[in-house]
């Protein structure tokens, strides 16, 4: 095995990926600190005391490449992202190999994996259409899913009556599994109280959640629940999209300004509708809506109110089709 590792690797990059493999995903400025102490704590740099200014990009960088080659040999990789919504550049530890259910099951009961998938469904199916892609939810929104639904624990009545994985969650329970998932890396929780998936769930699901909520057999330009940014090819749950609600055209707020002014006109590539900025993918389709004129004077739309319409039009779209008898 030692004839596999970098010749370079020793105690301080395996210090490094011990501190990379326990927080899931590092920035260059979470990783100085990180750094300086190992430094401080190793033999081989002396006595003097290292500042974490005293890092620099290429330090933190090397430290990558060497823990990359080494976690390769155990089918894992270390990739780079960059955060949606705080923009920062991420480096993610990933399993190349091991599917993320079989992962999850390692950790979770039958019944907890079993609300994990109603709260992804609720995420890219129930919160997730053409007028509204929002690809996010609240912790009371997630209560609602607690368990199975009437028709859901039908179906399962008929392979197991009153089967234990049909149970369903208590109001506790959810709870410990929502602050277990954003401490396992795999939600996150923004300012306005919504979980979406971090960057390493990203990478690490795209095969699955494209598999799962997209339709392999529609059309080149027919809406998709999952959609790349045009712009740099990753995943996007939070960015900006264009008006025509039916449209897949999809950019990261990061991605948009470099994307336009290559392009130099703000027409959407594939509508050609004019694009202005506004319209929005992830939590702020909801908090950032705004009213038509002729409401209520401007006041916000609630919430829950926001997450009932939304869940409407997902009912009504699945009954719409549905085939006649």
């Amino acid at each position: 095995m030692d004839g596999l590792l970098d010749p370079n690797y020793g105690p301080s990059h395996r210090a490094f990926l011990q501190a990379l493999a326990a927080r899931g995903a590092l920035t260059f400025e979470d990783a100085r600190p990180i750094l300086a102490a190992i430094w401080n704590a190793g033999e081989q740099y002396g006595e003097s005391e290292h500042d974490a200014d005293e890092v620099t990009e290429g330090d933190f960088l090397s430290y990558i490449d060497i823990a990359r080659q080494a976690v390769s040999l155990f089918d894992y990789d270390i990739r780079t992202t960059v955060h949606q919504i705080s923009k920062d550049r991420l480096y993610v530890l990933v399993n190349t190999t091991s599917d993320p259910q079989t992962q999850l099951a390692t950790t979770y009961s039958a019944d907890e994996l079993s609300f994990i998938k109603r709260v992804f469904d609720s995420m890219f199916e129930s919160l997730n259409s053409p007028r509204m892609e929002v690809m996010a939810l609240t912790q009371m929104q997630a209560m609602k899913v607690a368990r199975p639904n009437r028709r859901q624990s039908q179906i399962e009545g008929e392979e197991s009556t009153q089967s234990t994985a049909g149970r369903g969650l208590k109001h506790s329970e959810v709870e410990d599994v929502f602050a277990s998932l954003v401490n396992g890396g795999w939600l996150e929780k923004s300012r306005n109280q919504y979980y979406s998936l971090t960057p390493r769930a990203l990478i690490e699901l795209r095969p699955w959640l494209i598999e799962t909520y997209n339709d392999p057999d529609a059309e080149p330009d027919e809406w998709q629940r999952i959609k790349l940014c045009a712009a740099c090819k990753d995943l996007i749950t939070y960015g900006l999209r264009c008006a025509e609600p039916r449209c897949n055209f999809r950019l990261h707020d990061i991605c948009e300004d470099a994307f336009w002014r290559v392009r130099g006109d703000k027409r959407c590539p594939k509508c050609s509708r004019e694009w202005d900025g506004k319209h929005y993918v992830g939590e702020r389709a909801v908090t950032q809506r705004r009213r038509p004129p002729g409401g209520d004077g401007g006041r916000r739309t609630s919430l829950a109110e926001e997450a009932r319409r939304q869940e409407s039009d997902q009912d009504d779209d699945e009954e719409s089709s549905e085939p006649d008898d």
